[in-house]
């Protein structure tokens, strides 16, 4: 029998932060989910869909090597005359990231009239400056352990929230645990699935981390460099962390979210804000995305925008080099050949 794969773990807590809960201190513990639902007639058959667009990217050398791990800001403006003049960016994020990330992100936000942000909690919360990010609830929990793991920061540490143009917009505690509930789901239902897209990652041999890379990763020397190089196969694939969330009609977790984002977006439109940010974790522009599109009459302006939010290439910690000052200066205590002549 084979072990329980340790990268799958990896798998799930690499999803929740694409997709999770910046919010977690904040939100309700979910209900207990409904009973499963009666037995349907098999949907009919559905066309193939095409891959989603990735929001997130590894950048590599020459020689394959993973250097940096970086979030896309993708900018739309409308396509016909209605909301001419605005412009809407998707600015995708990832929830625990370099203490510069955050930096970059924030001088961001001072261009935007209005920045829309994900937040689990009653309408209109603000978050107070150097909020703490961790709590009891499960998600908060896993973004906590990974942040110290892996050396970085969390998003709430980081983010200024109290910025006038920071507006709320996502659901409350009470609408996700009636969303969660009314759709069956829990967290517990997503690292289920989890197991399911390991073991059929396995079959194909097309997980992004290997057992081996998670294990040596976790006793090397430089732990928290290794750990983010070994998770960067997770994150190049974000349509299979996807499928830990969404079923064939959506979830709570995404879908749903976004719907309530783009409700609040489509006031702002509507009282003539013009230049407004949609800051939400990377995994949710998919969908958001195909939403302005389809809904709100919108293209696609330029390229994307890249920020890097996580170093990967190798660097040598204080151990490390302390070790080869020590090695350097025992060389040149070394007698020369000539004295020893």
């Amino acid at each position: 029998m084979r072990v329980f794969p340790v990268w799958l773990t990896a798998a799930f807590v690499a999803s929740t932060l694409l997709g999770g809960l910046t919010s977690a201190p904040l939100v309700a513990q979910e209900t207990q989910p409904a009973p499963a639902p009666a037995a349907k007639e098999p949907p009919a058959e559905k066309k193939k869909e095409e891959p989603k667009e990735n929001f997130i990217r590894v950048v590599r050398n020459d020689k394959g090597a993973p250097l940096s791990m970086e979030t896309a800001i993708a900018s739309y403006v409308p396509a016909g005359e209605k909301y001419a003049g605005a412009t809407v960016d998707l600015i995708g994020a990832v929830h625990i990231g370099e203490k510069s990330y955050y930096d970059e992100l924030n001088k961001k936000f001072e261009e935007y009239e209005v920045l829309l942000f994900e937040l689990v909690a009653p309408p209109n919360t603000k978050i107070p400056k150097g909020a703490k990010g961790g709590s009891a609830h499960p998600i908060a929990a896993l973004q906590k352990g990974m942040q110290s793991m892996l050396g970085l920061e969390h998003q709430l540490e980081c983010i200024d929230y109290t910025k006038d143009n920071f507006v709320h917009a996502d659901m409350s505690p009470e609408e996700f645990n009636k969303s969660m509930k009314d759709r069956g789901e829990s967290f517990g239902q997503m690292f289920l699935k989890a197991i399911g897209a390991g073991m059929a990652q396995q079959a194909t041999g097309t997980q992004g981390t290997s057992d081996f890379e998670m294990l040596s990763a976790l006793f090397a020397k430089n732990r928290a460099q290794k750990l983010r190089t070994a998770m960067a196969g997770q994150f190049e694939n974000m349509e299979s962390q996807l499928m830990l969330f969404d079923g064939p009609d959506g979830s709570t977790i995404l879908t749903e979210r976004n719907r309530k984002a783009f409700e609040v977006l489509a006031e702002q439109l509507e009282a003539g804000k013009k230049k407004i940010g949609v800051f939400y974790g990377a995994a949710h522009l998919p969908d958001m995305d195909k939403r302005l599109l389809a809904d709100f009459g919108m293209k696609r302006k330029g390229d994307l925008a890249w920020v890097k939010a996580w170093s990967l290439s190798e660097t040598k910690t204080g151990e490390e080099k302390k070790d080869e000052a020590k090695k350097d200066e025992a060389k040149k205590d070394e007698p020369k050949k000539e004295d020893k002549k």
